[in-house]
Formats: C-alpha cells, structure tokens, sequence
C-alpha cells in the first residue's frame, strides 16, 4: 500500500492520537524508501526512521560500508581505539564506521535525531556486537570538543545548506566550519574524514585546507554509483593519492596524484576534425568518478587513447580497448546525418559543442531512444557531428 493511501485511512485508526498516527505513518514511509537504500536497518526489528528529509539526504549502506573499508587499514584494532562523528545525522554512517572502533561518540544538535538514534544504536543487531557501545550525545561539533579527549578518527559531513535553506557547496560555507575548526580538530583526532557535496571544487577545497594542514596530505576518493557521484571524501594523513571509484564497478578503480596528472601529455596526434570522423574506430567517454577527480589527460595515456580536443572530454582509439571505465561507443559512418533521412531516432549527447541536446535534436528532427547515437563535439577545435553505437548496445542485440 503506498503511504498517500494509508494516510487517507485515518479513521481506522482513532486508538492512536494524532501524534502517535504521524509517528506511524513516517516510520511506514521510512521504511519503504529507504529499504533499497539501507536494506541492513529493515532488517532490524523495531527500528526508527526520521523524517522524509534525513532519509533522503543520509549515506546509503553501500557507501557507509566503503568509508570503513577505506579506514580498516589505517585503524589499530585494539581496546582503547575511539572515532566520533561530530555530525551524526540519521546515523548511517556511524553505524557502519564505529564498527571498526571499540568507542564510539555521535554528536548531533537535533534532539529528535538523537533520540532516535540513541534508541537505534540499543537495538541487538549482529553488525555491532555487544561491548562496541555508541554514546550519544546532543550538542553541536564546537561545544563537543570542548570536552573531547583524542580520537583515532573523527569523522565529519558538514550540512550543505545555510541559514535559509539554500544549498551551499563551498567548504567555508558549510556547517559547521571545517576550515576554522581544523586546528581543534586536529588536536583531537589522529584522522580526519571529511564527506563534502558532489558538486564542491576538489581544488579548492584542498587550496582552502593547506595552510592549516601543511604537514599533512589529504587522500581524496570521489565516489559513484552506477555512473553517479554521491560523495567526495578527504582523509588526512595520506599520500596524497586520488581514487575514482564506483561501487558498481569496484574492479575500474581509477587511482593516481595530481603530479602525475599535471605531467602528463595530451595524445591527439592522428585525429581528422571532418563530418566523417576519418581515423576514429571507438569512442570513450570515461566515468562520472573520473571526470570529477580530474585524471583527463593521464585516463587516455593510461588506456593507450588519443584525446579529441583539449576541451573535450571524449577520447579515440583505432581499436578496442578492453576494461574501459566508463561508456564506450562504436563510430558508425555519418552518412545517414549528411545524405539521408534515415535516421529519425537517437540518443543525442553534446560535449563541448555548440549546441545543446535539445537544439540539436530540433536541427536533426530527432526522437529520443533507441540504440544509436548522436554525439555533438569537437575535434581539434572544430565542431563534429559523429554516429556512434554502445558497445553494450551491439552485444545485446548479437
């Protein structure tokens, strides 16, 4: 039953007060949003769920499990090793991190937040065995630490939205400030992990961290899945290494500096700027997780690929390379888009071209769908129209 028709059912339920059915109704509708999300917890009898907005900003399972899979090597396992999270939120990701750790602290300034999570982190689950306790605490990150003693690991996510609900994305602009807090932070824990918005600029997040960070190195991992980035992670005390990772595909992990990254040398040497694609065989497009960490120039050396301008962020080969991580197509000839009007349905993708999606569609009298391709770019600095199927595509249909 969907929860719009539960809640219209009101009458069948006069025994409980009005507060008691919002209470139902949201721990009904938690449960079914989130059961793909964090399948753990709808396991686990009489679990809590917040409101409708924690559930959808929380960190799925799946990448609160990675977070403890990053830190498990860098963790001494041994009675007295302590984590806190300053900004516990819903609670995903202290639940899966704090078991790496025999002391947990969860710091959240919401009550209602607390209160559920004090009941959640009570409840007998086999994923935190019993001794593995986490205090909770309400208060804010600042007055917290006041009080703190020394952590293996804090953990922090800082909210992205500000005083009026407006998204922020810039690291100073969060709350609460990691930028000013740093020198406390680091009096207090061995480890900083720091979760920052998808949308944040990598670069200037770490330009923004260094003069209070000199002696350390961040390792940054910008995490996907399925093509999507969820989370940029920081943690300090590294070598300084970026990993482009999506969890679909762990086995396409893409790890590398940005030293090797700057020198590095564009490959663009045989690629003809034409209607025809003359000398194109196979056209990559390399992963969401990829194109944000940044690699673009060492992905094409890496994987033996000639980049198609400077600016676009397409790469060639004349043949297939296999293992890509990310979309890859086969060029097919253009003739249908300069000869006939055969072509009347495509995917219409635009990098670094002069139209949009959509214009180019109008200028093609293009229907969305099927299986073949419209890629608008450039080639050497000149605007191309190539067609082009997925490979996966032409395996599925052979």
């Amino acid at each position: 039953m969907q929860i719009e028709d539960l809640a219209l059912q009101r009458s069948k339920y006069k025994h409980l007060s009005d507060t008691e059915w919002r209470w139902f109704l949201q721990q009904v509708e938690g449960r079914e949003r989130t059961a793909d999300k964090l399948p753990t917890f709808a396991t686990i009898d009489d679990w809590w769920y917040p409101v409708r907005l924690s559930c959808e900003q929380c960190s799925s399972e799946l990448t609160a499990r990675y977070k403890a899979e990053i830190l498990s090597p860098y963790i001494s396992h041994h009675t007295s090793s302590a984590m806190a999270d300053l900004t516990g939120g819903y609670g995903v990701d202290t639940y899966f991190i704090s078991q790496l750790f025999e002391h947990t602290d969860y710091v959240e300034q919401n009550a209602e937040l607390c209160r559920i999570a004090a009941h959640n982190f009570s409840r007998p689950t086999p994923s935190l065995p019993k001794g593995k306790e986490i205090r909770v605490h309400c208060c804010s990150a600042e007055e917290f630490l006041k009080t703190a003693g020394q952590y293996d690991l804090i953990f922090l996510d800082p909210a992205r939205r500000d005083a009026h609900g407006s998204k922020v994305f810039r690291l100073e602009d969060c709350t609460p400030n990691v930028i000013e807090m740093l020198p406390t932070l680091l009096a207090h824990g061995q480890r900083l992990m720091i979760k920052l918005s998808p949308m944040l600029d990598l670069t200037q997040a770490i330009i923004h961290l260094t003069p209070y960070t000199l002696h350390l190195s961040w390792d940054i991992y910008v995490v996907a899945v399925k093509n999507e980035v969820k989370e940029l992670l920081l943690l300090s005390g590294g070598s300084g290494q970026i990993t482009a990772i999506d969890l679909a595909k762990k086995e396409q992990a893409f790890v590398f500096t940005r030293e090797q990254e700057s020198n590095c040398q564009n490959k663009s040497e045989g690629l003809k700027p034409s209607n025809q694609a003359e000398g194109l065989n196979f056209l990559y497009e390399p992963s969401a997780a990829i194109l944000k960490a940044g690699a673009y120039k060492l992905v094409a050396q890496r994987f033996g690929l000639s980049k198609l301008d400077v600016n676009t962020h397409l790469y060639a080969s004349d043949t297939l390379v296999p293992h890509f991580p990310g979309r890859v197509w086969r060029i097919m000839p253009t003739s249908v888009l300069t000869k006939g009007k055969e072509l009347r349905q495509a995917n219409v993708l635009c990098r670094n071209y002069p139209l949009t999606p959509e214009q180019l569609k109008k200028k093609l009298h293009l229907r969305d769908g099927g299986t073949d391709y419209v890629i608008g770019c450039r080639i050497n600095g000149k605007p191309t129209l190539l067609f082009a199927q997925r490979i996966e595509d032409i395996h599925a249909e052979g």
